[in-house]
């Protein structure tokens, strides 16, 4: 509850009355008083014949239908109009009013007659008593009008005074019933050793949640009081929600871990590089646990050479966080620290927390020796894995990370030494090869005559070969050739006979071509002897040239032309004295025919 507010709770309802009371001002135990200051006389609550539940119980039902209700639901006395009735003036007010539950049935409306008739037969309260919850005025003594409340009427009025009263508060309890609905909304209970009450927590709010509610976690939630108003349940909205113990731890957390982010103590600038080979170590855990056992484990076994001083301090508890600053004071006191860790195996966030310690954090921020954290497992973050130099997951692997090991050294210097030399070997390989390839390239004329001499020698087995090869192939061909052909002396004879027959129809056909030829041969000299120019010069006529030229018109003569006359006996040379014209000649020639 908000701090310094009444101590104001939700009183139980009877049948025919809803109040508020003051804890503080209640006159006896138990004892139940109106908004007016009156007691209220207890009246038997009738059962419910279905479920065997009274009128209040259904205040803590919880289901599903509830966060559905608050957009489909509405009851019956919001579906019909409400009407005022008059009723005479009484002390006793009807019960059903405030009875009723919501229902999606139609109640009927509330008339004079049934007014008349619930006046005869029940009691009723001052409706004066009810419009004082209201409007916190005092009822008059005799009222000349009574006013009866729907059910809808009554939790609005409740509602308005619970959400006046109660704004927003912190509450603790334990959660039951948890139920995370398919729409995100979560709904559940909570509870302590003598009450409940019901809450929600919608899709906005519980999606900020770090972790996951649970039936039966402890948890304090911040909302405000509220009633449902179509069951007439009230309950807690809630908006804040952080595990018991857990839940101050982490806020205390992330606050310091903000104010040193802004100052600058987590930046990467400021944080120095761990020397490759430390002389001597500094280890600030404490020196009974299993921590400090497996860092000096794995230092023994990687790093033997290394000086290793353990600074003994608390590592858990209300007096670790000054005993871890006493010994980091103790370690710059320390000369010839290369390296220091800091650190605890794993633990809760409470058995951690001395290492989120604000002056230890400085502490290491200002320590003039490179830092290495290492608290808790690798998902454990602390304020002092921020401002350390370099953050190790675990205590052993904080020894891991301090130096290398001395084995793999020796492997490293190994692998040095074995690739110096095979980079050795291989340069001066390369260096006779590039030798030998230049003294190949002076060619001496004797060895390139060998050369060539042994590629003849080769030439010449490849031939060979090649050669034997073909004969193989042509006897192999041979002897399938000759078992094709069967007997040989037969085939022989048969061949000679067609052969001799060949040769006799050769020369009778040789005889007639030759014969025919002759013939052939004469007739053509007697046509070539009728044509010949030695024939006709043997008739009279003769062969004039002009410079080895055959003369066949005057036109290729002229006078003084040396000429060359050709007669069937011997030749003669004559000189042009004179050229007759064509005309002439051809007049000549015709007489002498």
């Amino acid at each position: 509850m908000t701090p310094g507010a009444p101590n104001y709770s939700l009183a139980r309802m009877s049948d025919d009355q809803v109040s508020l009371f003051d804890k503080s001002d209640s006159s006896q135990p138990g004892e139940r008083v109106s908004a007016l200051g009156k007691p209220i006389k207890k009246k038997t609550r009738k059962k419910e014949s279905a479920g065997g539940k009274d009128s209040w119980g259904s205040l803590f039902d919880f289901s599903e239908s509830q966060s559905e209700a608050t957009e489909t639901t509405t009851t019956a006395e919001d579906s019909q109009p409400k009407e005022e009735t008059p009723v005479p003036t009484k002390k006793k007010s009807t019960k059903k009013a405030a009875k009723k539950k919501t229902s999606t049935k139609k109640a009927p409306a509330v008339g004079e007659s049934k007014a008349k008739e619930l006046k005869a037969s029940e009691n009723m309260t001052s409706a004066n008593e009810l419009n004082a919850v209201a409007t916190d005025e005092e009822p008059a003594e005799e009222p000349q009008e009574e006013h009866v409340y729907s059910v809808s009427e009554l939790n609005k009025l409740i509602r308005g005074q619970l959400e006046g009263q109660f704004s927003f508060i912190w509450i603790q309890g334990e959660i039951s019933n948890f139920k995370a609905h398919t729409s995100g909304h979560f709904y559940f209970s909570l509870k302590d050793e003598k009450s409940q009450i019901n809450a929600v927590m919608f899709k906005g709010y519980n999606s900020k949640l770090k972790f996951r509610p649970e039936t039966g976690m402890e948890v304090v939630i911040r909302g405000k009081v509220t009633v449902y108003e179509p069951r007439g349940n009230y309950q807690i909205f809630a908006e804040v929600m952080e595990p018991v113990g857990a839940g101050a731890l982490q806020k205390a957390y992330e606050q310091l871990k903000a104010k040193l982010q802004a100052e600058g103590l987590f930046s990467q600038e400021r944080k120095r590089p761990l020397p490759k080979l430390p002389k001597h170590i500094a280890i600030i855990t404490s020196p009974t646990g299993a921590a400090i056992r497996d860092m000096i484990n794995v230092l023994g076994r990687r790093y033997r050479s290394a000086q290793i001083t353990v600074i003994p301090a608390k590592v858990q508890g209300e007096t670790a966080a000054p005993d871890l600053v006493g010994a980091m004071k103790k370690l710059e006191l320390l000369s010839n620290v290369d390296v220091a860790i800091i650190g605890r195996g794993g633990g809760s966030m409470e058995d951690l927390w001395a290492f989120n310690d604000e002056t230890l954090a400085r502490a290491i921020a200002n320590c003039s020796v490179p830092i290495i954290s290492a608290v808790g497992h690798e998902v454990d973050f602390t304020i002092a894995d921020f401002v350390a130099d370099l953050r190790a997951p675990t205590p052993s692997a904080a020894a891991e990370l301090v130096a290398d090991n001395v084995d793999d050294l020796k492997n490293k210097i190994t692998n040095f030494e074995r690739r110096l030399k095979l980079s050795f070997d291989t340069k001066l390989q390369n260096m006779r090869q590039q030798i030998k390839h230049l003294a190949r390239q002076l060619v001496d004329p004797q060895k390139y005559l060998q050369d060539l001499m042994q590629k003849n020698d080769e030439l010449m087995s490849r031939m060979e070969r090649s050669i034997s090869l073909k004969l193989k192939d042509h006897r192999q061909k041979l002897q399938y050739l000759r078992g094709l052909m069967g007997q040989p002396d037969q085939k022989l004879k048969v061949l000679r006979e067609k052969l001799f027959n060949f040769e006799q129809r050769s020369q009778r056909a040789l005889k007639t071509e030759l014969k025919r030829k002759h013939q052939e041969l004469a007739r053509l000299s007697s046509l070539l002897d009728s044509v010949s120019p030695l024939r006709v010069v043997d008739r009279g006529f003769s062969i004039v040239t002009k410079d080895s030229e055959v003369v066949r018109s005057t036109d290729q003569l002229k006078e003084n032309d040396q000429i060359e006359i050709q007669f069937a006996q011997g030749k003669a040379q004559a000189e042009i004295k004179k050229v007759l014209n064509n005309e002439k000649v051809s007049s000549d020639l015709k007489k002498e025919s």
